[in-house]
C-alpha cells in the first residue's frame, strides 16, 4: 500500500511539474518527422498480463516492423530527437502516466514484449509476480543496452541468449530485496547513471 500511495502521488507530481517539459519534448518530436508523439506498445504486466506502455515516439512511424531492438546509437530508423530523448531516457517519462494508472511503478522489473516474455523458463517467470517498473537492478547496469548490441553480429541471439538472462537475474535480485529503502537507492543510482552520461 505504501508503495502505491508514493508511485500515485509522485506520478502526479511528476506529471504536473514537468507539463511543460513533456509539451515542449511533444512539438520537438512533430516537427522533426511525421508521426505522433507518443509510442504505445503491448508489454507483459504483473500476472502475465498484457497491458499499453507509453514512451515519446523516437524512430519513424513504422520502424517496430523491421525488428523490436535499437541498435546502438547508428540505427538509421531513429530522428535526431530520438537520439537525445534515448540518450537521457527523456522518452521514458510518458510512462508516468503507466504508474499513475497502476499498470507499473516507479521501481521494478522493466516490462518485456511478449515475444521475449514466451522464452523465459519456469524460474524466469517469476518477476511477472510484481508490478514492472520505470527502473531497477537491469535498467542501470545496461543502461546501454543498444551500443552493446551494436557491437555483435547477431543482436537477436546475443539479446536472448546473454543479456536478456542477465537482465532477469536483476530482476529476480531486485524481488528477493525489495524494500521502500531499496527503490530509493535504485531511484537515486538512476539519477545518477542518467546524469553521468
Amino acid at each position: 500500500m505504501t508503495k502505491r500511495i508514493f508511485d500515485l502521488f509522485f506520478s502526479a507530481i511528476g506529471l504536473l511539474i514537468l507539463s511543460p517539459v513533456l509539451i515542449l519534448i511533444g512539438l520537438a518530436i512533430v516537427c522533426d518527422s511525421r508521426g505522433g508523439v507518443f509510442y504505445k506498445q503491448i508489454r507483459v504486466g504483473q500476472g502475465n498480463v498484457d497491458f499499453k506502455i507509453f514512451k515519446f515516439r523516437t524512430m519513424r512511424t513504422g520502424s517496430d516492423k523491421n525488428g523490436l531492438l535499437t541498435i546502438g546509437d547508428k540505427d538509421m530508423r531513429v530522428t535526431k530527437t530520438g537520439y537525445f530523448l534515448r540518450k537521457y531516457k527523456l522518452d521514458e517519462l510518458p510512462q508516468l502516466i503507466n504508474i499513475f494508472y497502476g499498470d507499473m511503478s516507479f521501481v521494478g522489473p522493466r516490462p518485456e514484449v511478449r515475444k521475449y516474455v514466451d522464452l523465459y523458463d519456469a524460474a524466469q517467470l517469476k518477476v511477472l509476480d510484481v508490478k514492472p517498473g520505470l527502473t531497477d537492478f537491469s535498467s542501470i547496469n545496461f543502461i546501454n543496452e543498444s551500443e552493446l548490441l551494436s557491437q555483435s553480429e547477431n543482436p537477436e541471439e546475443t539479446y536472448i541468449t546473454i543479456i536478456m538472462p542477465a537482465k532477469l537475474e536483476l530482476c529476480q535480485k531486485y524481488i528477493r530485496e525489495s524494500s521502500f529503502k531499496t527503490d530509493l537507492k535504485i531511484i537515486f543510482a538512476t539519477i545518477a547513471k542518467i546524469i553521468g552520461k
